[in-house]
């Protein structure tokens, strides 16, 4: 038997049994959306998980990686809940271009055409190498236009515990921090706006005091920075990494500490930041643990004294779910029978999807109540990295449903 990860906290059963998500039963929504497989996104979930930060971080604003879900009925959603959006790609621009908050856009290998659209639509514009500083400052030169320019920082330290590390390495992830300041000066000089500093150093952490000790280095070396540049930065992005408990022994993360924490780093913080606006970019806690897939069993079989749960979704749709999105061990995420979400755990069973490789696996040799074709299997912490992030057109089969409720 291998364990399954935590359900989070909230979801509740009908008198029936069935899984309740923002009030409605699994079979309801089901019918509603036209079938399976299905994302289901709590739009209070979300509500409540923003308002949290609001608590924890007065006086920080609050952004939203729109890559850990860019599904557009939950991005009209988040605008009301967020100051601002962080994009990866002018596909993820265009889709919360219309919505009014201030943008920012970060990753490397930005083409020059993404660039001055980028330019033309006066948003940020994290800088990732000196040669995409140049780029973009030649572009202006050429049109006649001012660009809004940030510069990403890869700092000299990671973040402790996290799932991803993205600093105190070698990286295509912004500029090395020894090199900032130059950089800083160089676009100033060319009389570009300088939008301030980005410094993210790595995800999905669950220890407190790892992430506290980050973000004090981070104000540290954004303060650094600027006193070697000459130049106050008007806005610091400090990255985010809050992660949430996917696996069995994860414990959630304890924001409330590292809010108390941050609130201090910024009372006592360097003279040059005395007007700096602070920011955290937030994607996979604010909408991870409000989202469930729902994919229905239409085979059992056993093999070998073994049994399957043969269902129409996959890691096609949740490939994080089937352990090939960055995970070296592969563990079980929060699984349940939907429909029997009231009953107690009396069969080990693999839960499988319909592709036609081994990689196929949404819970392994996992004990669940007794399962048959026809039931539903609800898999937890699928608000983010989900149907984006998975293989849709793999093996030509269907793609999956999504609503907001």
């Amino acid at each position: 038997m291998k364990a399954l990860g935590p359900i989070p906290p909230g979801y509740e059963h009908d008198a029936e049994g069935r899984l309740l998500i923002g009030g409605h039963d699994v079979e309801t929504l089901v019918e509603h959306a036209g079938g399976t497989p299905l994302f289901v996104y709590d739009s209070e979930r979300i509500a409540l998980q923003a308002r949290r930060f609001r608590a924890a971080f007065p006086d920080v604003a609050l952004h939203y990686a729109v890559k850990a879900n860019p599904y557009a009925p939950l991005l009209e959603a988040m605008a009301e809940l967020v100051d601002g959006f962080d994009v990866a790609s002018t596909g993820e621009l265009g889709k919360i271009a219309h919505l009014g908050l201030p943008i920012s856009f970060a990753g490397p290998g930005k083409r020059d055409q993404e660039l001055e659209t980028a330019i033309r639509a006066g948003i940020t514009i994290n800088l990732e190498s000196e040669g995409e500083a140049e780029r973009a400052l030649a572009i202006c030169q050429r049109d006649g236009l001012t660009a809004r320019l940030a510069v990403r920082v890869n700092p000299p330290f990671g973040l402790k515990g996290s799932g991803q590390k993205m600093g105190g390495l070698p990286s295509q992830f912004g500029i090395d921090h020894d090199r900032a300041a130059a950089l800083v000066r160089r676009i100033v000089e060319a009389g570009a706006d300088w939008r301030g500093l980005h410094i993210f150093a790595g995800s999905q952490a669950l220890q407190a005091d790892a992430l506290i000790k980050l973000q004090r280095e981070t104000v540290a070396l954004a303060a650094s920075i600027a006193k070697e540049a000459g130049h106050a930065p008007p806005h610091v992005n400090l990255g985010g990494g809050f992660g949430i408990p996917y696996f069995a022994k994860d414990e959630p993360l304890d924001v409330e500490a590292v809010g108390e924490a941050l609130a201090k780093s910024l009372a006592e913080r360097p003279k040059i930041l005395a007007s700096t606006e602070f920011a955290i970019e937030l994607g996979r806690w604010l909408v991870g643990e409000a989202g469930v897939y729902l994919t229905r069993i239409v085979d059992r079989k056993e093999s070998r004294g073994k049994s399957f749960l043969v269902t129409d979704g996959g890691l096609q749709h949740q490939l994080a779910a089937s352990g090939n999105f960055g995970q070296l061990l592969r563990r079980n995420y929060p699984v349940a029978i939907a429909n029997r979400f009231d009953a107690e755990p009396e069969e080990e069973a693999t839960v499988t999807g319909c592709l036609c490789t081994p990689l196929d696996l949404l819970a392994d040799e996992a004990m669940l109540p007794r399962a048959e074709v026809g039931d539903l299997v609800a898999i937890f912490c699928a608000g983010a990295y989900g149907l984006s992030a998975s293989p849709q057109e793999f093996l030509s089969q269907p793609r999956a449903r999504e609503i907001l409720v």
